[in-house]
């Protein structure tokens, strides 16, 4: 007599793996985001990009992005986006398409 192997259903779904996507969406919610400019060096305008609380990868990640839509240079220091020129508006529209409230963005 013949036995169908028996299938045993191993879930590589991990009970905790969802909560770092939630721990993620309460930081942008919550996050205090500053969006202010500067005058650098001979007077050039640059603006700055404060109070983002994500890891060092996402944060460049998101500079790049708004470097790239922004048709701008720019860098990321120290937990900070600098972009170059005044794109003070501009930031606060691709900050709430990424996902954080327009509530929790002061421009300064």
């Amino acid at each position: 007599m013949q036995t169908a192997p028996s299938a045993v259903a191993v879930s590589s779904k991990d009970p905790d793996e969802g909560f770092d996507d939630i721990l993620a969406e309460l930081d942008r919610e919550e996050a205090r985001i500053r969006v202010r400019m500067e005058m650098r060096r001979f007077g050039k305008p640059t603006t700055v990009v404060e109070g983002l609380k994500m890891n060092e990868k996402d944060l460049q990640e998101l500079g790049t992005k708004m470097k790239k839509i922004l048709a701008t240079g720019g860098t990321v220091k120290d937990g900070i986006i600098i972009l170059q020129g005044d794109h003070r508006d501009r930031c606060v529209e691709i900050l709430v398409k990424q996902g954080f409230s327009e509530g929790s963005i002061e421009v300064i």
